[in-house]
Order: structure tokens, then C-alpha cells, then sequence
């Protein structure tokens, strides 16, 4: 490991497993390991996870703690990124305004920052990832749910207290589905993967099993039906699916032209598993921004894909480090 590095430690905290990762000032991610959280159980437990994680990182790379910049962690909201304290979380019900960066500082001696995941993976896409070169960047996780971050000349927005850039939860239909947050039509209720495994099951149950595939890949069993499920019917010529994932990228059409006559970013940048699948649609959606906004230069705002895929939240987390 060479000295000269500024390395930054990254925790990326979910509601199974938290991962610690080690990351140079180019956004590289130089080691890794994960341990199991225990999310259901107590907050001592919780923070255990935790701290087994970070120590697995100096077992292995013994050199990195003198070489750290600090620990960034993120972590599922609501917290309070000023304080570092995680609030209610419903993904780690462990939680409850549970003071996260203090401990982590009191047990290792070296500075902790905390911000949720959606704001990280946004700040390390903006400056090591897809959005470099851009100063506004609007970021997108498209999977289980929908997250995003806004980050403006490489600092996050965070809002005044915190909580901005729940981008998942804007409704573009009153009448729409419920949303696992409370209100109806959420983006997240009609184009989280959930949500397209749903259309494509009320598709089947319309239209009948017919010639479709998308049952047939899912062994018979419409509570099997996922949007990988969906995408993969599509790629084999399946009419109703690829009806389902065009609705898709319609629905995510009017979303982003809502966020371009608030915010005109420069660049929409789209991670997660979803994002994967719709890839092919950006194109159709930008078509359709003339329809969703009133901005008459959207057709100039690139829709691209994430640098880091399943590694967004090590990376995001250690990008905190470098604020």
C-alpha cells in the first residue's frame, strides 16, 4: 500500500449486511470485506456490526488507519447528516436516534462523517464517476425503491434539515398506487422494481396467459414474476412485456421533466438494478420531455448510467471523506 495515498475507509450500511471498503482520492476501491446486521436486534448489537467490519478492514490492510482521511458511512434514513445520528430508519429498526459518527469516533479515534446512501452514491458519482465533469448532478438508484441525490459544484444538497432530494416521493398521479411511504403516486409505486413486477402481473391478469413468456420464466407462478423476469421476456420478443417496461419509461418520462423545471440539472445520472433495465428506454424518455416540462433545452441533459454498481455505497460513503 503506498503512503502516499490519501485513503478514506467507506461503511456502506444496510438493513442485511454492512460492508467497509478502502478507497484512494481517485475513487478506486482497494479492499473490501462485509459482515451480517443484525437489523432487528438491539442498537448495541447494530453498532457491533459495525465495528467487526471496520476491524476487519485494519486486520487485513494493517498500514490503512495511520493512512486515513476519516470514515464516511451510509447508512438508510432518516438521520441527520449534521449530527451523524440515525433517526428512524425503518430498514434498521436497531436505531432510534442513535448517535452513529459519535460512537464510531469514540471507538477508533479518527473522524466519522454520516449521510444516507441515496446523498453518498450522488457525491461519488459526481466526483469520481459519471457525472465528472458536470457541476449539477441529479442522481438516481432505480431498485426495491427509488432513491436520489442532488449535488451542486461537488456539495451535496442537503435542504434545511437534511432530508432534500427524496426524489422517490414525488407523486405524479394523486389517484395513483399507494406508496410504501404513505402517499399516493409516487414514482417509487409505479417504477421501482416492485412496482413493474406489478403492472406486469395486472398485464397478465387482463390479458390472460396467452402467448406471453413472462409466466413460463417464472416457472408458472405469477407471485414469482420480478422486473428481471420482465426484462428478460422482453429480450425475447415478449409483446406485454415490453409494454410494461415502455409504460415504465413513459411514467419515468414525466418524473424527470418534473425535475429538470425545478432543479436543470446538467447530467441525470441512474444506478441500481433497474436503471440496468431501462438503460435501453433513455432514449424514449428524452423524446418525451418536450410533453413534461416547460424547459425548452431538456433534450440537452444526458440520462447515463452509474459508475458504480453494486459497490455505490462503499464508494459513497468514502466520498464523504472528501468533502
Amino acid at each position: 500500500m503506498k503512503s502516499e495515498r490519501n485513503l478514506a475507509l467507506g461503511v456502506d450500511i444496510g438493513g442485511t449486511k454492512v460492508a467497509a471498503g478502502l478507497v484512494d482520492e481517485s475513487g478506486n476501491i482497494l479492499f473490501q470485506t462485509r459482515v451480517a446486521m443484525p437489523a432487528r436486534e438491539s442498537a448495541e448489537a447494530g453498532f457491533a456490526a459495525v465495528q467487526s467490519a471496520i476491524e476487519a478492514v485494519f486486520a487485513t490492510q494493517p498500514s490503512a488507519k495511520s493512512l486515513l482521511k476519516g470514515i464516511g458511512i451510509c447508512a438508510p434514513g432518516p438521520l441527520d447528516p449534521l449530527t451523524g445520528v440515525i433517526l428512524n430508519p425503518p430498514n434498521v429498526p436497531c436505531w432510534r436516534n442513535f448517535p452513529l459518527a459519535d460512537e464510531v469516533r469514540r471507538v477508533f479515534g479518527i473522524s466519522a462523517r454520516v449521510d444516507n446512501d441515496g446523498n453518498a452514491a450522488a457525491l461519488a458519482e459526481a466526483i469520481w464517476g459519471a457525472g465528472v465533469g458536470y457541476r449539477n448532478v441529479f442522481y438516481a438508484t432505480l431498485g426495491t425503491g427509488i432513491g436520489a441525490g442532488v449535488v451542486f459544484d461537488g456539495r451535496i444538497y442537503h435542504g434545511r434539515t437534511g432530508s432534500a432530494a427524496e426524489g422517490g416521493h414525488l407523486t405524479i398521479d394523486y389517484h395513483g398506487p399507494k406508496c410504501g411511504c404513505g402517499k399516493r403516486g409516487c414514482i417509487e409505486a409505479f417504477c421501482s422494481g416492485p412496482a413493474i413486477a406489478r403492472r406486469a402481473k395486472e398485464k397478465l391478469a387482463a390479458a390472460g396467459r396467452g402467448e406471453s413468456r413472462i409466466l413460463p420464466l417464472a416457472g408458472g407462478s405469477t407471485d414469482a414474476v420480478t422486473a428481471e423476469i420482465v426484462a428478460e421476456a422482453v429480450r425475447q420478443g415478449d409483446v406485454l412485456a415490453a409494454e410494461t417496461l415502455r409504460e415504465t419509461a413513459d411514467l419515468l418520462a414525466i418524473w424527470v421533466g418534473n425535475v429538470i423545471d425545478l432543479l436543470e440539472p446538467d447530467v441525470f445520472i441512474f444506478g441500481g438494478g433497474v436503471a440496468q433495465l431501462m438503460s435501453g428506454f433513455f432514449g424514449r424518455m428524452q423524446e418525451q420531455l418536450a410533453s413534461w416540462c416547460v424547459n425548452t433545452r431538456a433534450g440537452e441533459m444526458p440520462m447515463v448510467l452509474a459508475k458504480y454498481g453494486s459497490d455505490a455505497g462503499i464508494a459513497g460513503a468514502a466520498a464523504l471523506c472528501h468533502l
